[in-house]
């Protein structure tokens, strides 16, 4: 494979991980009416890295 496509697939991964989990506990911490709280926070971070495992895993 190239490099290119490993390296997109690593930034697209970074780029997912931060906007889903980072987001979703920035919103919790911003708007406690919310209501996600820590496991809320804590599934959006498992979410995000088990959909870019199957996503782009193969690849990076």
């Amino acid at each position: 494979m190239s490099m290119t496509k490993k390296l997109s697939a690593e930034f697209f991964g970074t780029f997912w991980l931060v906007f889903g989990g980072t987001g979703s506990a920035v919103l919790a911490a911003g708007y406690p009416e919310l209501g996600i709280g820590f496991v809320g926070v804590s599934l959006a971070f498992g979410l995000t890295v088990l959909t870019m495992v199957y996503a782009v895993g193969p690849i990076s």
